[in-house]
């Protein structure tokens, strides 16, 4: 397996709910923020474990004499390595781990990973400061979403699906239920799926 045969997999946008939103500004009352969004580190482990396992590898080397935590990653896909440099938060995120938190996701966007979030629009919200938190999640885009979010219902019916993993119901009547529901549901976002193919998914 080369890099080129999985390029198109690592550079696939994340679930809407592995994406965040961090303040880059706030007004001067800290009643509104402008967001970014990002995907936290273990989003882009889970990712490169997903598609090659067994053919990744990251280091890190300590940048001495830094006002904050500072590392250099060095971040390794099926035999190619991309470099950057990661720097922690201040107060109670200057951590080392959050500097290599930080290089591992900077040297994982040059291999496709996430960089599509740099192409999301800046967007001033609603921003609770007690809460440390925006006053309404911002919604992305389709295009910034996997095709199985795209539809309306996609995210909300694999939510479920998710769920169902868990909760299936021992009954075989009620089994059989959940699965007219869910494939009721699923032909009316692919509703060209259905007909000769017979299959819900």
């Amino acid at each position: 397996m080369k890099l080129s045969d999985v390029q198109k997999r690592l550079q696939a946008p994340f679930p809407a709910h592995l994406v965040g939103w961090k303040p880059q500004s706030f007004t001067k009352d800290r009643s509104r923020a402008l967001l970014l969004a990002y995907v936290d580190a273990r989003a882009v482990q889970d990712r490169l474990d997903a598609i090659c396992p067994d053919a990744w590898s990251f280091e890190i080397e300590v940048i001495p004499g830094t006002a904050t935590p500072t590392v250099k990653g060095r971040l390794t896909v099926l035999g190619v390595t991309r470099e950057d440099i990661g720097e922690a938060g201040e107060g109670e995120y200057g951590t080392l781990k959050a500097a290599s938190s930080d290089a591992l996701k900077r040297c994982a966007v040059q291999f496709g990973i996430g960089r599509y979030l740099y192409d999301l629009p800046k967007q001033w919200v609603d921003w609770n400061d007690a809460r440390r938190e925006p006053a309404v999640t911002p919604e992305l885009p389709e295009w910034a979403r996997p095709d199985h979010e795209r539809s309306p219902g996609g995210a909300h019916i694999v939510q479920a699906m998710e769920q169902l993993k868990y909760e299936l119901p021992e009954d075989l009547e009620l089994q059989r239920e959940v699965y007219k529901h869910l494939k009721a549901a699923l032909g009316s976002i692919h509703p060209t799926s259905q007909g000769g193919q017979g299959r819900a998914a």
